[in-house]
C-alpha cells in the first residue's frame, strides 16, 4: 500500500490528531466517508451527457418599407 507500514500511519494519526484536536476527528471522518460513498456513486453512473442543441429563438421579424 504505497510503501506505508503500520509505524507511519500511527505518526500521521497522531500529527493530525494535534492539528485538528479530538473533537473534530468524527467531523472530519464524517466528511470523508460522505466523500468517498459520493464518489464511488458517481463512477458507477453511467455518463448522461446531453448533446443536443438547444432550441433556435426566432427573431421578431422587423417590417420592411
Amino acid at each position: 500500500m504505497f510503501g506505508i507500514g503500520m509505524p507511519e500511519l500511527l505518526i500521521i494519526l497522531v500529527i493530525i490528531l494535534i492539528i485538528f484536536g479530538a473533537g473534530k476527528l468524527p467531523e472530519i471522518g464524517g466528511a470523508l466517508g460522505r466523500g468517498i460513498k459520493n464518489f464511488k456513486k458517481a463512477t458507477r453512473e453511467p455518463n448522461e451527457i446531453d448533446v443536443t442543441p438547444p432550441p433556435a429563438e426566432k427573431k421578431p421579424e422587423e417590417n420592411k418599407p
